[in-house]
């Protein structure tokens, strides 16, 4: 799996690889937003999870899921480091792990 520099330069490579969805993080599940989906975890696969750290700041860090479904589609998930991970229901937290079917 390629190494990128900055979060834009990922995002930009797997948009031209189908990652063209944008997803949001809620406890239960993924949303789409434009289309009033919400994907469960068992609904979605993490394809690719590539972490960025901050400069200047450890507190900036962000992680890129590159995400899966056959009911949403291929999109992204931008997520600042370990933000939401106290509200995050344990089937998400699972599901955002990185495992041997993730690719890296």
């Amino acid at each position: 799996m390629k190494a990128y520099s900055t979060s834009s330069e990922a995002m930009t490579a797997l948009k031209k690889e189908g990652y063209i969805q944008d997803f949001n993080l809620h406890p239960e599940w993924l949303e789409r937003p434009q289309l009033d989906l919400k994907l469960k975890p068992e609904e979605f696969h993490v394809d690719k999870v590539y972490r960025f750290e901050g400069m200047n700041n450890p507190d900036d860090s962000e992680v890129l899921f590159a995400i899966s479904s056959s009911k949403g589609g291929k999109g992204l998930l931008l997520d600042a480091y370990g933000a939401y991970a106290e509200s995050l229901s344990s089937d998400m937290i699972q599901k955002l792990r990185v495992d041997d079917a993730t690719k890296h």
